[in-house]
């Protein structure tokens, strides 16, 4: 019984490690997405500001 008792909880402790390593890897696409998304909008606001320069000549 005691055996049982052990491997049970290795096996519990298995699962909610593998668990949080999802939610961390998660949290790490979603930050991803996000900085993405961040360096298109400054790209895009770096080449309107050029536009206006030299549309202005």
């Amino acid at each position: 019984m005691q055996k049982f008792i052990t491997r049970m909880l290795m096996v519990f402790v298995i699962l909610f490690s593998f668990t949080s390593c999802e939610v961390i890897g998660d949290i790490f696409k979603a930050g991803m997405g996000v900085g993405i998304f961040i360096v298109i909008f400054i790209v895009a606001i770096i080449i309107w500001i050029i536009s206006k320069f030299m549309g202005s000549k």
